[in-house]
């Protein structure tokens, strides 16, 4: 996969990027799926760009929920942020992550936009980018 494929999705643009650490300023408003972990360094890239919403993986969770940590700090921000068990999905492969990759972690700005447990990334990126707030 080139660093980035953009693809139209419900009058938005969906980016996926293996890692997070491609993300930059022309990727502003877009939904970005990415492979990398839900940490908090991974959080960081994403707070530097205005997004409509990102996804990560959970790479296992792990201690103290550190692979999922990312997705408190977007919520702090508004920043609707989901994480999908690696077990749905390859870690560092956001086409994968895309096509099979099942919701297992979420903040209260994607859980406010109807995002849940066990939806697929297209489930979910359909009710971040509805924009309807609940």
């Amino acid at each position: 996969m080139a660093h980035k494929t953009v693809i139209p999705f419900q009058n938005a643009l969906v980016v996926l990027m293996d890692s997070i650490s491609y993300l930059n300023e022309h990727d502003q408003g877009a939904f970005v799926v990415s492979g990398s972990h839900g940490g908090i360094s991974s959080a960081r890239y994403a707070l530097a760009v205005s997004l409509r919403g990102v996804v990560f993986n959970d790479a296992g969770i792990g201690k103290d929920q550190a692979g999922i940590a990312g997705l408190e700090l977007l919520d702090t921000a508004g920043v609707p942020a989901i994480a999908v068990a690696h077990t749905s999905a390859r870690i560092g492969d956001a086409a994968d992550t895309w096509a099979n990759g099942l919701v297992s972690a979420f903040n209260q700005a994607a859980a406010a936009r109807g995002v849940r447990m066990h939806l697929s990334v297209q489930e979910a990126a359909t009710c971040i980018l509805s924009d309807n707030v609940r």
